[in-house]
């Protein structure tokens, strides 16, 4: 499988009341880094013609982190299943390699044209599931 990768330092704008990464920014940055992902590995032509939503999200919260943590956010597809992708986000402390998050997230392949689901075609699974 791919793994994509990315670090983000937490900024003052990231934290909540409690002063730790507000559980809504997490979500922000699965979402981000699934793009990211995206965008990076697809060609012209799969981005024109496809689009992903998000299906579902299952996050579990396992550590905080605070002002001034190095996160590292890593990324791959763990399946493909007719118009459906599952998509695992971890996001550890860069650091000390603790888990932080860990996010499963069915996203749903559209049609670019018509907004209607489509099957995940061999072509993208290839790509992503590739090393």
């Amino acid at each position: 499988m791919q793994v994509f990768e990315q670090h983000i330092e937490v900024a003052l704008d990231d934290l909540d009341e409690l002063d730790h990464v507000n559980n809504v920014r997490y979500v922000e940055w699965v979402q981000e880094i699934s793009k990211k992902h995206w965008n990076h590995t697809a060609d012209a032509q799969m981005k024109k013609d496809m689009i992903w939503v998000v299906r579902r999200h299952d996050i579990l919260y396992h550590k905080s982190a605070i002002l001034g943590d190095t996160l590292r956010l890593s990324t791959y597809i763990a399946e493909n299943k007719g118009p459906i992708s599952t998509r695992i986000v971890e996001i550890h402390n860069n650091k000390t390699d603790q888990l932080i998050v860990k996010a499963i997230t069915d996203w749903c392949l559209l049609n670019a044209s018509t907004f209607k689901p489509k099957r995940v075609p061999d072509s993208v699974t290839n790509l992503f599931m590739k090393t």
